[in-house]
């Protein structure tokens, strides 16, 4: 069935089913729920090429990965991101279009795709403290959404973040309040912005308490397994070593647990560990009682919100540039455990 024979059944105009269809708001709530409850019944699933001829867009969302991050994009995190996203855009009728690019290439890619109209909007991934990208789309004139936020960006721009370092602050006090002084730090890429936000939380956590940062313990790296165990085996090596880890991934945070047991020292017990949790499909934390004591935000979650408010924006921009901040939640896991006495 096609839309000028679905539209006759129904007794309308091709625009206004199409309209229906689509979310347009000039259509009645009446009208576009008879619309879709009628497709359900009959099947009826819209052609992209014709949708996309009727509504003037591409019905398109695209993600831009430059190669320089491609490793901390491509992992189980942003895998989740992204199912949770293609899930929003499937339900709405978008498809996603997904480009990996040299980072010389990624200023021509953002114009090239919205010079030729492939895609309605763009999702910015891993943004920077000063991310040009922002200002980029924004003189473009294509509707974007940032997953996550740019400190030194000034103007506003849509995005959704999570509070990493209201999150870290936190992680870093439970420690602290167990008795453990010696923290090491098991930091993502710092050139991301989420990542500085967790180090400013980690710091000011602990000058708050008196206890001056140690450099030593600190690091920052692709969020891996390997790159975990490395980083806490090293620190475990030290004369004076920490008694404790805040990793900024549950993946890092699973590298720390076997650097630890390799050491033999048990988890919990002579070293504890809280990280952030993505809460990631895929690699869960724990089937019923946490493994790990984290500061938990779904990522699939976020992607799905990202998509969604991406979607609305296309059909009809705001007023004011929408902007969500997000508190993680505190789960308290079979890591941690109060700081060995001292000799």
């Amino acid at each position: 069935m096609n839309l000028r024979e679905f539209s006759e059944k129904l007794g309308l105009s091709q625009t206004t089913v199409s309209r229906a269809l689509n979310g347009y708001p000039e259509v009645s709530e009446a009208t576009r729920k008879r619309v879709q409850d009628a497709a359900i019944a009959h099947g009826y699933h819209p052609n992209q090429r014709a949708k996309s001829l009727a509504t003037g867009r591409s019905m398109q969302i695209g993600h831009v990965i430059p190669v320089s991050i491609q490793h901390e994009m491509m992992n189980v995190v942003f895998a989740d991101f992204i199912a949770g996203a293609g899930e929003v855009y499937g339900r709405n009728g978008y498809d996603m279009l997904m480009s990996v690019v040299s980072d010389d290439d990624e200023v021509k890619a953002y114009e090239e795709l919205a010079r030729k109209g492939s895609v309605d909007g763009f999702i910015v991934h891993g943004p920077t403290d000063d991310d040009p990208r922002i200002a980029l789309l924004q003189k473009l004139g294509i509707p974007f959404f940032v997953h996550g936020r740019s400190t030194d960006v000034r103007v506003p721009y849509n995005h959704l973040d999570v509070n990493n370092k209201r999150a870290f602050v936190r992680a870093t006090d439970f420690l602290l309040d167990l008795g453990h002084t010696r923290i090491g730090l098991i930091n993502g890429l710092e050139r991301m912005d989420f990542a500085q936000r967790r180090r400013h939380g980690y710091v000011s956590a602990l000058r708050a308490r008196g206890i001056e940062p140690d450099q030593s313990l600190m690091c920052s790296d692709e969020m891996t397994e390997p790159y975990g165990y490395k980083a806490a085996h090293d620190m475990l090596r030290k004369t004076r070593p920490p008694t404790a880890f805040v990793a900024s991934s549950i993946v890092p945070a699973l590298g720390i647990r076997r650097a630890i047991e390799d050491s033999g020292l048990k988890l919990g017990k002579d070293v504890s560990v809280i990280c952030f949790d993505d809460a990631i499909s895929y690699l869960p934390n724990g089937s019923g009682e946490p493994i790990f004591t984290a500061t938990r935000s779904s990522v699939r979650d976020a992607g799905k919100r990202c998509a969604e408010l991406l979607i609305d924006i296309i059909k009809e921009p705001p007023a004011t540039p929408i902007a969500e901040l997000w508190e993680a939640e505190l789960v308290v896991g079979n890591s941690t455990g109060p700081a060995p006495a001292k000799d």
